[in-house]
Formats: structure tokens, C-alpha cells, sequence
């Protein structure tokens, strides 16, 4: 009987253990409910608030009605937040989990994560991520009214997310005492990363918002990095889409993303192509490089140097009029102005680096390619010795 006893309890435990776990299960989809008419709620009040907020003329109660805005804005984050530990969380525990909510609660901690090491970019991330999480659950539902009344507000607060991680990096960027070489190349990859989920994730729906019209200067860079959004990329593919990816930060994040910050990230695109050009062992590879680099040299002469007011260096200022005022010249539209485009800027590209010791196997380059096109010439190294004996009389 004591034998059968323990083996009931132990049974008894199991049988408890099961129903338990079937019992969560249940609850799972309950709390789902509670916590989607919670976050209806809360949604349908923040864009009540974020209408009033644009609609405003009262400049008296504009204070208020801002304030109010956010605080529904912080009630509708803290809604999203309290579904994901409520509900998904308990369902990737479970193993009910979609394969949407598993990556959610993935990302979900990888943001967390950052609140230790990058508690500002960990607060903009973590808006960000809930915001996303809430937009996409909307359009897997095709709820279409909604999302058409959701645009205007998901537009407004993630440009000033956005602008929020990008001026956080530019800050780490000019911190150039403490930032050691690979943490600032991980800053540079992070801007380019931050950009690019800008322009594939939420800059369709700006256009959307705001109208084509707004944006047509802007539209052919977009267009360019849409090309580079799908597909397997080299090297040279991602250095391409990168320097489109800074076209479109010159107008989209102007002051999130300060020029000297942008002209720090044209440089390291320089410098990477330069070392793609020199590395590459295939003449269409090199070749390849070697027309991105010149039109990446390009795209930072006229794009952010012409616009530069303030130089560090009165020498360099001066030096880039000159080189500006041969660029203007030059007849771009004719097969010969290409070339004297090209000579233009190799020869400035050797003047800016020959003075560098770790840069002198591309100003070798660049000095072949001055020979190709006539501009300098191959001294062969002749070097002829004679010898004339003389007799010399020796008096005795």
C-alpha cells in the first residue's frame, strides 16, 4: 500500500503538472484578446492626440496638447510592451509560438541587450521595435482603414527615432580620442545599416504620406537602392549602395547626420574602394572598382565638398577652389570631358595622398593610369658608365 501511495502521489504530480501546462495554454489566447483591445485602445488615443497635435492653431494650448500627446504615446508603447512579455513571451515558452512571434521575442532581447552598454540608442530602439511590432500585425491583418489613418503618425515619430540613433552615432564618431579603429568602423557600419532599414522600411510609406512630389530630387537615389535591396551583393555592390544610401542622408537626415560626420563616411567608402581596386586580381573586377571609385569621388566632390562652408585647413579650402573651378569647366556631357574628368580627379586623389606612406600603392596606380591616358610620361631608367684612363707621368 506504501509502495502504491508513492506511486499514486507521483502520478498525481504529473497528472497536475499536465493540466497546468494545458490550463497556460488556454489562458494564452485570452490574454491575447485583453492585451489586443488594450492596445486598440491606446492606439485609437494616441492617434486621436497625434490629429489634434497637427491640426492645432492654438498656439496656447499647444503646450498641453503636446504633452498630452505624448503621454498617450508612452501609455500605447507601454500596451505593446505588456503584450509581448504577456503573451508572446509565454507562447515561445510553450512552443505555440508562429515563427513571427519567435523572431519578435529575438529581437525583442537584442534590444534589451543594448540597455547595459547604449542606454540612447537602447530607448530609441526599443520605440522603435515596439512601433514596428504593432504596424506589421496591422498589415498582416489588411486592416486597411486603420493603417490608412496609422501612416501619418508611424511617419512622424519613427523620422524623429531615426534621427534620434543617427545623431547618436555621429556623436560616438566625434569622440576620436577614446574610439579605437574597429569600434569606429562599427559605427560606420551601423549608420550605413540604420539608413538602409530608414529607406527600405519606412521611406515608402513617407512618399506615401508626404507625395511623390516632395521627394522627386531624391527619387533616383531611392530608385538606385531599391536595385540593391533584393539578390546576392559583392564588395563593390555594397560600396555602391552605400554611397547612394549618403546621397539620400544629405537630404533626409541633414542635422541627425552633420556633414562632417557624412564626410568622415564618403572617406572610408574612399578608402575601401581604393583597397578593392588595389586587391582585386580579375581585370572586369578591377575595372569595376575602378568606376565606382571614381564616380564615389564624385558623388563627394559635388555633393559634400561644394556645399562645405567651414574648413579646418585655410590651404585646403583654397585648393578645393581650384580644383571646383576645373571641375565646372569641364564639358561632362561629351565622351572627351569624361576623360578630363577622370584626369581631374586622379590628379587630386595623388596630390591628397602621395604624401602617405600606406597610400602609395594607389598613387602608383592612379600614376599608370595618368600614362594611359598621355599625361605623364615613362622615363626609362638608362644609366650609362665610362671610363677614361689617363697616363700620368710620375717624375723620378
Amino acid at each position: 500500500m506504501e509502495e502504491r501511495g508513492l506511486r499514486v502521489a507521483k502520478t498525481d504530480k504529473a497528472f497536475f503538472s499536465a493540466i497546468s501546462t494545458t490550463i497556460s495554454k488556454l489562458l494564452i489566447p485570452t490574454k491575447i484578446g485583453i492585451n489586443g483591445m488594450l492596445i486598440t485602445l491606446k492606439r485609437n488615443n494616441v492617434l486621436k492626440n497625434y490629429e489634434n497635435s497637427v491640426n492645432n492653431e492654438d498656439t496656447e494650448k499647444e503646450e498641453a496638447i503636446q504633452k498630452k500627446y505624448e503621454d498617450a504615446f508612452i501609455l500605447y508603447l507601454e500596451s505593446i510592451d505588456k503584450y509581448v512579455m504577456d503573451s508572446i513571451y509565454k507562447k515561445v515558452r510553450n512552443r505555440t509560438a508562429t515563427p513571427f512571434e519567435e523572431d519578435a521575442l529575438s529581437r525583442y532581447y537584442a534590444v534589451i541587450h543594448l540597455k547595459e552598454t547604449q542606454y540612447l540608442e537602447y530607448k530609441y530602439r526599443k520605440q522603435k521595435y515596439l512601433l514596428d511590432l504593432d504596424y506589421m500585425s496591422l498589415k498582416n491583418d489588411n486592416k486597411t482603414k486603420q493603417l490608412a489613418r496609422y501612416n501619418g503618425f508611424y511617419v512622424s515619430k519613427m523620422n524623429g527615432i531615426y534621427k534620434g540613433i543617427l545623431k547618436n552615432y555621429s556623436i560616438q564618431l566625434a569622440d576620436k580620442i577614446s574610439a579605437s579603429i574597429m569600434d569606429r568602423n562599427a559605427v560606420y557600419e551601423s549608420i550605413f545599416d540604420t539608413l538602409e532599414d530608414f529607406v527600405s522600411n519606412v521611406f515608402p510609406t513617407k512618399i506615401q504620406v508626404d507625395g511623390k512630389e516632395k521627394y522627386e530630387e531624391i527619387l533616383p537615389e531611392y530608385e538606385k537602392v531599391e536595385t540593391f535591396l533584393t539578390g546576392k551583393l559583392d564588395e563593390m555592390d555594397k560600396i555602391e549602395k552605400k554611397m547612394y544610401l549618403l546621397a539620400l542622408s544629405r537630404k533626409l537626415f541633414t542635422h541627425s547626420l552633420p556633414l562632417v560626420v557624412a564626410e568622415q563616411c564618403y572617406e572610408k567608402l574612399l578608402q575601401d574602394t581604393r583597397e578593392e581596386v588595389l586587391n582585386a586580381k580579375v581585370d572586369i573586377k578591377k575595372q569595376k572598382a575602378y568606376d565606382i571609385l571614381i564616380k564615389l569621388i564624385e558623388e563627394y566632390n559635388v555633393r559634400l565638398l561644394s556645399t562645405k562652408i567651414y574648413w579646418e585647413q585655410p590651404e585646403e579650402r583654397e585648393e578645393y577652389k581650384k580644383f571646383w573651378e576645373e571641375y565646372k569647366k569641364i564639358p561632362l556631357n561629351t565622351k572627351k570631358g569624361q576623360v578630363q574628368k577622370e584626369i581631374l580627379f586622379i590628379k587630386n586623389e595623388i596630390r591628397k595622398l602621395e604624401n602617405d606612406e600606406k597610400n602609395k600603392k594607389i598613387v602608383k596606380f592612379y600614376k599608370s593610369k595618368l600614362v594611359e591616358y598621355g599625361v605623364l610620361k615613362v622615363l626609362k631608367n638608362k644609366c650609362k658608365t665610362t671610363t677614361n684612363y689617363t697616363k700620368k707621368v710620375v717624375k723620378v
